[in-house]
């Protein structure tokens, strides 16, 4: 019967943590394929597979257009296959291409104007963007956001939040020029500014003070035991019932916050890729679909409204890695347009072929780390 009992609980675990991130996987690829789906359709483009996943289909249809609509066995990913593809990578078969008339010309990928084949393949990132922002727009209006007032509670001894002279009851106002409006916000802000002086504007006792602190670069586990890295001040929140409010948002308002959203995690990769060249970051922060898979059991256990925000948090960096100019990417071929817009001519199929064999190598080493990160974060949780 412990056997049992322990298989069920496995099962059970194993569950909470796949149903959600199929439900986080699937919404984001879906979305990036739709862009280059939609785009293909308006330039007359012929879409031959839309895929979910990748190797052999469990089910699928065909469209009146002809397109084959597929769910793949494995997971990870998806493509849409256009007339003239060699491969799912959208990579061109010259002898298809070669022997095709006129009228089957008007319908392949290969042969549309340049800026038509830069949109198709920039509309799977765009996509991701515009649904990152409509997920947090939803989440605003529809779950709220709880928002706890700036102000300082306790003080950690020794703590970069004491040198600079913090006192508990301070409201802070501003950092760096910029309005903070919750305590939450000051943590983003400061979070991401380790080793960086920042200037903040506090209310104390309804006077306005100046203080300077640099956050110190600290290691800290979420209530899951997942170690993070960020700048941190010392100091805890206010727990008070008057500084802690559930507020939901106007569309307008929570439109204009998703965008927010949105471009925060934009800037907030990119802050960590700097620190991963100057060496303030590690590179075991990255990483792959086990890490997606354990974020999106955790999150789930926090309702629908967290798994959601998770969904768009990923579908931002699904895009934006997208753009990277690296060959097999969407930012890969996005670099072969701007060379063929500058030379007037597009690159040798050599060329191209040497750059996709370049960019799958290089993916297939990012997938190993990232896989190999997934493994050692878990043998040390």
């Amino acid at each position: 019967m412990e056997v049992l009992s322990g298989l069920g609980a496995m099962g059970h675990s194993l569950l909470g943590y796949v149903i959600p991130f199929l439900f986080v996987l699937t919404l984001v690829v879906f979305f990036h394929e739709l862009g280059h789906f939609w785009v293909a359709r308006r330039a007359g483009v012929r879409v031959l597979t839309f895929s979910l996943g990748f190797g052999p289909e469990l089910c699928g249809f065909n469209d009146r257009h002809g397109t084959r609509w597929r769910l793949a066995a494995i997971p990870l990913g998806g493509y849409v296959k256009f007339y003239g593809d060699e491969d799912a990578a959208s990579t061109p078969d010259p002898e298809k291409l070669a022997q095709m008339t006129p009228a089957e010309r008007r319908q392949s990928f290969f042969y549309q104007p340049l800026r038509w084949r830069a949109a198709i393949v920039a509309a799977g990132p765009v996509a991701n963007f515009i649904l990152a922002i409509v997920i947090f727009s939803l989440v605003f209006m529809v779950f709220g956001r709880q928002v706890s007032t700036p102000r300082v509670d306790q003080i950690s001894p020794g703590s970069a939040a004491e040198r600079a002279g913090f006192k508990p009851g301070d409201l802070v106002l501003t950092i760096d020029g910029t309005p903070v409006e919750s305590f939450a916000d000051m943590q983003r802000l400061v979070g991401a500014h380790a080793g960086s002086p920042l200037a903040f504007s506090v209310d104390r006792g309804g006077a306005p003070v100046a203080l300077t602190a640099t956050p110190e670069l600290k290691e800290m586990k979420d209530a899951f035991g997942n170690v993070h890295r960020m700048g941190m001040l010392g100091i805890s929140r206010s727990l008070a019932a008057a500084d802690v409010t559930t507020r939901r948002y106007g569309p307008v308002e929570a439109v204009s916050m998703g965008v927010q959203e949105t471009w925060f995690v934009v800037a907030r990769t990119f802050d960590y890729l700097g620190g991963l060249i100057s060496g303030r970051e590690s590179a075991d922060q990255l990483g792959g679909p086990i890490r997606i898979a354990q974020v999106s059991g955790q999150v789930a256990t926090f309702g629908f409204g967290a798994l959601l925000s998770l969904a768009a948090v990923l579908s931002v960096s699904i895009g934006l890695l997208n753009l990277f100019p690296i060959p097999l990417l969407d930012g890969g071929h996005l670099m072969f347009y701007a060379v063929e817009a500058v030379r007037g001519h597009p690159l040798s199929a050599r060329a191209q072929d040497i750059g996709f064999r370049i960019g799958l190598a290089i993916v297939l080493m990012l997938m190993v780390f990232a896989t190999w990160n997934d493994v050692v974060h878990i043998a040390t949780m």
